[in-house]
């Protein structure tokens, strides 16, 4: 069975996500910054699917299309 951070992601992608910016191969990642990353990871997309929801909302529209998220996510970077 697939362990899963607190934040829903697998820990293996949590660790894969982190290890993309490391200089050194050997740089190790503790099990509690992963659940943090998990947490930070689930936040982050919840709040950008709620923006994008927010976004279709304003243009009358019922289903939330990826030019929502666009729209939305210069503001979001910007936020985080």
């Amino acid at each position: 069975m697939e362990e899963r951070g607190s934040g829903g992601f697998k820990k293996e992608t949590v660790d894969r996500l982190l290890r993309l910016h490391f200089r050194d191969g050997r740089t190790r990642v503790h099990g509690d910054a992963q659940v943090l990353m998990a947490e930070l990871l689930k936040v982050f997309v919840r709040e950008a699917a709620a923006r994008a929801a927010q976004q279709a909302l304003a243009e009358d529209l019922e289903k939330v299309d990826m030019e929502h998220l666009e729209k939305v996510l210069p503001q979001l970077l910007l936020d985080f």
